[in-house]
Formats: C-alpha cells, sequence, structure tokens
C-alpha cells in the first residue's frame, strides 16, 4: 500500500513528513491497535478515501515497530492468561459436573432402590449433560425434585426397556408409541420402586 501525507492540502510522502520510520498495523485487532498506539511516542491513523460512498474509511494506523512489537507481547499474554483461565473453568465445570451427577444418581435410588447403580449412574450422566436441554439441566433438574428425577428414569426406561424407538422409526405416532409402552414402563419402575419396600420389610 502507498501511503501519503496530506499536508496543507499537498501530498507528502511518509519521510518527507517525518513517518518513515513508523509501520502500518492494519484495522481489524482492535486490542493489538489500542495497545500499539499505546506503546508508540508518534502513531497516524491511515484512511482511504471511498469515492462510491463519498467519505474517508479507516485502513489502520502507522505506529512504532517497537510500540508494535511490546502491543504484540501484551496480546500474547492476555491470550495465554486467557487459555489457563479456560482449562481452569473447564475443570471446574467438569467437577461440579460429576458431583451433580452423583448426586442425581443418589436421588434415583433413594426413589428407585432396585434401579442398578450402573443404570442409575448412567441415567443421571445422560440426562445431567450441560447445555444439553435436558431434564437433569432444568430448574427442577437442578434441584433434583422428584418429578425431574422421574421424568429423566422414565425417559430411560421408554427407550432401553421397550420398543418404543423401533414404533417410532415404523411410522407410530409418538403419542401412540408412548401409549402402547405405558404398561411396559410402568412395570419396570413398579419392580424399581418395589425393592425398597422389600428392603425395609427386611
Amino acid at each position: 500500500m502507498s501511503l501519503l501525507v496530506v499536508e496543507d492540502g499537498a501530498p507528502r510522502c511518509l519521510d518527507c513528513a517525518d513517518l518513515g520510520h513508523l509501520v502500518f498495523l492494519p484495522r481489524g485487532d482492535v486490542a493489538l491497535t489500542r495497545r500499539s498506539r499505546e506503546e508508540s511516542a508518534l502513531s497516524a491513523v491511515v484512511v482511504r478515501f471511498n469515492r462510491r460512498k463519498g467519505r474517508y474509511e479507516r485502513q489502520g494506523v502507522l505506529v512504532e515497530e517497537a510500540g508494535l512489537a511490546r502491543a504484540e507481547a501484551r496480546c500474547l499474554a492476555d491470550a495465554e492468561a486467557r487459555r489457563r483461565r479456560r482449562a481452569r473453568d473447564a475443570r471446574r465445570r467438569a467437577e461440579e459436573d460429576v458431583r451433580f451427577a452423583d448426586a442425581f444418581a443418589a436421588e434415583i435410588r433413594r426413589l428407585f432402590p432396585g434401579c442398578p447403580m450402573n443404570r442409575a449412574r448412567e441415567i443421571a450422566t445422560h440426562a445431567s449433560v450441560r447445555g444439553s436441554g435436558r431434564v437433569g439441566r432444568s430448574a427442577a433438574g437442578r434441584a433434583l425434585s422428584e418429578g425431574a428425577v422421574t421424568s429423566a428414569v422414565v425417559a430411560s426406561v421408554r427407550h432401553a426397556d421397550t420398543p418404543y424407538d423401533q414404533l417410532l422409526m415404523s411410522g407410530v405416532a409418538r403419542h401412540e408409541a408412548r401409549r402402547r409402552i405405558a404398561g411396559a414402563v410402568e412395570a419396570v419402575l413398579k419392580g424399581w420402586r418395589t425393592a425398597r419396600v422389600e428392603t425395609e420389610a427386611g
């Protein structure tokens, strides 16, 4: 890009305007631009006249090369700090997710003591995936309400222990498919609930 400085209505080259030692930084990176100007004792805005729009448009800035280098170092340091923070946040969320899934599984076992532990963990993990929109991530699910926990168990039984999915694939409407397998779902839930009564009786 050929750059000229307009002084008193006349164009001058950068060297003539004592700006030849500056380097051009194109627009686009707001943080780098701001910091480059902060780190440079001398800087200048570069514009180009857009004839179609009839106005000047900013193209970038001229800054000192050393100032640009310092600004780039600051941006890289920030990027590394952000990367470390994202890693810490990811670890924290993963730990929170494990604790929540454990609590959800424990509540499943409390309501359905006959549900095998591995199955309870599987249901809890599936229902509580972050960002999934599943019942475990609803307000009721996070509060471990009985309704939300039961809904997660019912959904698992419906898909894993009945021909519900096959019915859907064969073209049966969802409400009709649920009606057909309702008895099978309730039989599994009853068996898982009954274990609590038997345990208490024992």
